[in-house]
């Protein structure tokens, strides 16, 4: 096990962030007419609702992740109305999007906020990047501005990730029901029953593993550099 103070930080990011995404989701199909997840107290921002319907994707298993590999893994959801969904498919794929979208949000204004802090010398490249590592103070390493760059860190590259990660065209991620607002009307049924087929989620799942570090660390690093221009990073 690595720094517990360090576990700790990663999992409050990790439950703040899936907080915030499934939030969002519940949001948006209550925005479009689905009141299913209102209804289940989920279209807040209070991690307690989320938790409870979830309490082994966002409790047990990251903490167990966490403490032992250093990096939460975890689930949760949002319940809705698969009648609604089928019945206002366009609706259905925004609500799909907002929870990506909340990440990829929160990513930029973190983004801003460090860009904020170098030109305010407060914060300034670091040795290398990483998870924990986008980011470092100015000066003396056991200050505010540390501790401020850590986090800062933490919770920018927790929802790239996530932002990344559910994108991904593959069920039962996000972005493959997402699919649903290009796709021809007279193929929605058709795709509706492959994706929800749970061989299908099974593969998808095998192949996010094995691709979304391939696909994330591009990404990752085209932010950071255009966070450090003239900077290059290994």
């Amino acid at each position: 096990m690595g720094d517990p103070i360090e576990a700790i930080a990663f999992y409050a990011v990790f439950v703040f962030s899936v907080t915030i995404h499934e939030a969002s989701h519940a949001w948006a199909a209550m925005l479009g007419g689905d009141l299913t997840a209102y209804e289940g107290g989920q279209v807040s921002i209070d991690p307690l609702p989320h938790m409870k319907r979830e309490p082994f994707g966002m409790v047990i298993l990251p903490l167990l992740s966490v403490f032992s590999t250093g990096w939460p893994i975890g689930y949760a959801s949002a319940p809705y109305n698969m009648a609604w969904a089928e019945r206002y498919p366009t609706r259905a794929g925004l609500m799909a999007l907002a929870g990506p979208g909340a990440n990829l949000a929160m990513a930029v204004l973190v983004w801003l906020v460090v860009r904020f802090g170098l030109g305010s010398e407060i914060f300034e490249a670091p040795d290398f990047i990483g998870f924990s590592s986008m980011t470092r103070a100015v000066g003396d390493s056991n200050s505010l501005a540390a501790g401020a760059a850590f986090m800062l860190s933490i919770l920018f590259s927790m929802n790239l990730l996530l932002f990344v990660l559910n994108m991904l065209p593959l069920p039962p991620l996000d972005g493959a029901a997402a699919l649903v607002l290009v796709l021809p009307e007279s193929m929605l049924d058709g795709y509706r029953t492959l994706t929800q087929h749970p061989v299908f989620a099974i593969i998808g799942l095998l192949l996010v593993w094995n691709l979304v570090g391939e696909i994330f660390h591009p990404v990752l690093m085209g932010a950071i550099e255009l966070l450090y221009p003239g900077l290059r990073y290994g």
